[in-house]
């Protein structure tokens, strides 16, 4: 199975997931509940759990926010990143409070002083710092340099940042460099990549909703992961951050940089088609994506393509007239009624892990 040539960086620690190095690439999301609400957000980090998320960034806009954080840090064991802006109390009180990582944008967090004090924090609490420069947000005098915030004036910024804090000797460092136009971001990276060897969050931010947000994510995520560059990745979406990880995980699968969960293959569809097959794919859908094991199923409409893809998977269905195929790792199984396929492809799903769990 082919895969493309990683970037050699560092390797650094959030709690038990490493980042960079012969790691593999991580997935991360960030939860959208107000976070003063304890229950609300601890009930969104275990369901991105269940997802198969590994790392969960919270914002932390105030000290209330802080206070909750410490509680939810109590009710799960996953990787947390505390996401803060401006106020650089908070980062050293989320830091005292048990967060596994600390996400800032030192061009917002103010004097060298305040930073310092960040890092000093972060370094009793033994857990790394991310710098995150954002498009949106660089600062005053780069933008004046530059006139708009492209590729270079990214660049400058992280390492303008990069320098300060490795001058107060720490280097537990992770960065990322994100802008919502895709080509500022690739190129933002590329250039980075050439320069330092600290490992890369990498995302497109406000990439939008649907559709059109996982295809912008896609599309320069694909290109970064394909070059090697990337240790842990955010699918920034609108809308339930669920959506953000089952996006990743198929991308990474996609590119054979990891292997998690099942892949579902299934046809367009055509004239030739003589079953509900959308109707089938949803039924089982949501059951799939509890599956941690790397399973292959195909569901495909008829016969040209059908026996031979479902041939190929893990476990497959291909429909004919009258009736369809259900195959079992390149044997068929049984001829059944399309009604069935469903609870059969899950059927025969749930015994082949049964069989996996036996080895």
């Amino acid at each position: 199975m082919y895969k493309t040539q990683k970037r050699k960086t560092k390797k650094i620690k959030v709690r038990n997931v490493a980042i960079g190095g012969d790691s593999p690439i991580s997935i991360q999301s960030m939860t959208k509940t107000d976070t003063r609400n304890i229950s609300a957000t601890a009930q969104q980090i275990e369901k991105l759990a269940e997802g198969g998320c590994e790392i969960i960034r919270i914002a932390i806009p105030d000290m209330q926010s802080c206070e909750a954080f410490k509680e939810i840090r109590n009710q799960s064991d996953i990787p947390l990143v505390a996401d803060i802006h401006f106020d650089y109390r908070l980062a050293i009180k989320a830091a005292e409070f048990g967060a596994d990582k600390i996400r800032i944008n030192p061009g917002n967090i103010g004097s060298h002083q305040r930073i310092k004090k960040i890092v000093d924090a972060c370094r009793m609490a033994q857990i790394p710092i991310r710098i995150g420069v954002n498009a949106g947000s660089l600062e005053k005098d780069i933008l004046k340099k530059y006139h708009h915030p492209c590729a270079e004036a990214m660049v400058e910024s992280a390492l303008k940042h990069i320098a300060m804090i490795e001058e107060m000797e720490f280097e537990e460092l992770i960065i990322s460099l994100k802008s919502s136009n895709v080509l500022t971001t690739i190129k933002a990276y590329r250039l980075l990549a050439e320069k330092v060897d600290y490992p890369f969050h990498i995302g497109i931010s406000e990439a939008g909703a649907g559709t059109t947000g996982v295809i912008k994510s896609v599309a320069g995520l694909a290109i970064l992961l394909w070059e090697g560059i990337g240790d842990t990745v955010r699918v920034s979406l609108t809308g339930d951050p669920i959506q953000e990880v089952k996006v990743a995980i198929s991308l990474l699968r996609s590119l054979n940089l990891r292997e998690q969960g099942a892949e579902l293959i299934s046809c367009p569809t055509c004239a030739r088609c003589h079953v509900d097959l959308l109707k089938i794919i949803e039924d089982v859908e949501e059951e799939i994506s509890k599956i941690k094991y790397p399973i292959k199923i195909a569901i495909m409409g008829c016969e040209v393509n059908g026996p031979g893809e479902a041939r190929e998977a893990d476990i497959g269905y291909a429909a004919g007239k009258g009736g369809g195929l259900i195959f079992r790792k390149g044997e068929v199984i049984k001829k059944i009624a399309h009604q069935n396929a469903a609870d059969e492809l899950m059927h025969q799903t749930k015994e082949l892990i049964k069989s996996l769990n036996k080895k």
